[in-house]
């Protein structure tokens, strides 16, 4: 099960929080994580996959290598900027959207384009929008199991 989780690069000790527990569920259930492998919401989430053993995958939107966060096994630079959401979205299975800003509201239309299920936690909130709201990281990643398994 490939499960994209994306947030905000923009540090939000909240925020990262959660994200760093919805990385070690995804990992206890055997997911391999993706995201845009940089900061914030992306960092915190694949410290807390690695902190269980997880697999995790970062496409970057620069070319450098080196500027993707500590806690990636697959680092995939793919110099893209903005473009990389479109990747990083049609990669999973499911996607678990954390927070967010602009970028994370083009990832959710770019996977909802796509008709993958969008989980939400304390994330956009457009009632148009067909996303699923989840209240908690535990909550999100077993939702995430039971739609990308129906």
């Amino acid at each position: 099960m490939q499960i994209a989780v994306i947030g905000q690069a923009e540090r939000s000790d909240l925020k990262e929080l959660i994200a760093y527990e919805v990385g070690q569920h995804i990992a206890r259930k055997g997911g391999i994580l993706i995201t845009g492998g940089m900061g914030g919401v992306m960092e915190a989430c694949a410290k807390g996959a690695k902190s269980e053993g997880g697999q995790t995958v970062g496409i970057l939107p620069v070319y450098e290598k080196e500027k993707g966060n500590r806690f990636l096994d697959i680092i995939i630079p793919s110099g893209l900027g903005h473009a990389r959401n479109a990747l990083v979205v049609s990669s999973a299975d499911v996607v678990i959207a954390i927070g967010g800003e602009y970028g994370t509201l083009s990832e959710i239309s770019i996977a909802l384009k796509l008709e993958k299920n969008v989980i939400t936690l304390q994330s956009w909130d457009i009632p148009q929008l067909k996303t699923i709201k989840a209240d908690n990281p535990k909550e999100a990643v077993k939702l995430a199991y039971q739609l990308a398994e129906e």
